[in-house]
Order: structure tokens, then C-alpha cells, then sequence
């Protein structure tokens, strides 16, 4: 049911499950809906290759669990997206419901489109660093390059890097490697 914050009506998740299953990406920041056409063969092609290679290094040795989008990521009562592709310690697989992640992911991939890289670049950049998700990848299949945000100790996203090549993800317990030049 929408909540009224600061007086404005914010839709919430009980308002997103009511959303059309009409083939496009429904999501909720900060209450608003926005709605994304499907993505294209590139971008999908994109993702099945950065997924793959981290499924092997990751989730096939049971370290994680690697989801690829549409999987809801329930982060407050007023902000749920769909990221691209998302890593889940295993250690925290309580967090994975049969519907949708119930909190922050160690790692979350988004790739830039047409239609979503304003949003990748700014509300969903405010809104991972804002709900604690301690790395977030930007991959722009234009340039050939993904970009790597990392939480610092204050909270705050800062730029580790932009890669052409590889990309590493490390945690205390998670390790993998990107080769980004079998992803191109």
C-alpha cells in the first residue's frame, strides 16, 4: 500500500506486486516506478558471459549464489530493483526467499542500455551505496569498459577503477576473476 513521505505518495513493494507481468522491468526507487523495455541480445549476451564466469568461480564451488535479472532485490519498503546480475554470500543465503533477495548483495552488477544508463549512473549508484552494498559494478558495452564503486568505511561509494580487460571481486570470503575480454 503507498505510504505518504515528506507528503508525497511513495509507491511500496505491497504496490509492486501489482505491477502488469508485461514482459518489461518494473522497479521502485524511492518510491517512484519506472519502467525499462527488455534488454537487447547484446546486453543479455553481456550478462550471460560476466554470470557464467562468475557462477564457475563462485557459486559452483558453493562460496555464493549468483542470480541473474528479473530477480526482485526487496532493499527498503520503497526501493525494489532488478539488477543485471547480483552475488549473494552463501554465508548469508538467508537473506534469498523463494520470491526475492531480502537485503543488501556483496556485489551488484548493472548494465548501461539505452534506456537505463541515467539511472544506472545516478539513482541506482545513490541507492546501493545508500542501503550498504559494499561493491557495484557498471558495465558500458560502448566503451568496453566496467567500472568498479567500492563502500569505504564512511559509507560512501569512491572508484576503484575502471577496467578493459579483467576485474577481480574480493571479499573476506569471495574471490573471482573477470576476464572481461571474453565478455566483449
Amino acid at each position: 500500500m503507498a505510504i505518504v513521505v515528506n507528503k508525497e505518495t511513495k509507491l511500496t513493494y505491497e504496490d509492486y506486486v501489482h505491477f502488469p507481468d508485461d514482459g518489461r522491468i518494473h522497479e521502485l526507487m524511492s518510491g517512484d516506478h519506472y519502467v525499462s523495455p527488455s534488454p537487447t541480445t547484446r546486453h543479455q549476451r553481456i550478462s550471460r558471459r560476466i554470470q557464467f564466469q562468475l557462477y564457475e568461480q563462485l557459486e559452483k564451488p558453493g562460496l555464493a549464489e549468483v542470480f541473474d535479472a528479473p530477480t526482485d532485490l526487496h532493499l527498503t519498503e520503497i526501493d525494489v530493483v532488478q539488477p543485471d546480475i547480483v552475488v549473494i554470500d552463501a554465508a548469508r543465503a538467508h537473506i534469498i526467499s523463494p520470491k526475492k533477495i531480502n537485503a543488501a548483495p556483496e556485489l551488484v552488477i548493472e548494465i548501461l542500455s539505452e534506456s537505463t544508463a541515467a539511472r544506472d549512473e545516478t539513482l541506482k549508484l545513490d541507492l546501493y551505496q545508500r542501503v550498504g552494498v559494499p561493491e557495484y559494478w557498471i558495465v558500458d558495452p560502448e566503451a568496453n569498459e566496467l567500472r568498479v564503486y567500492k563502500l569505504t568505511s564512511e559509507g560512501a561509494y569512491r572508484s576503484a577503477g575502471t577496467c578493459r580487460e579483467r576485474v577481480e571481486f574480493n571479499t573476506e570470503r569471495l574471490h573471482a576473476t573477470v576476464d572481461l575480454t571474453a565478455v566483449w
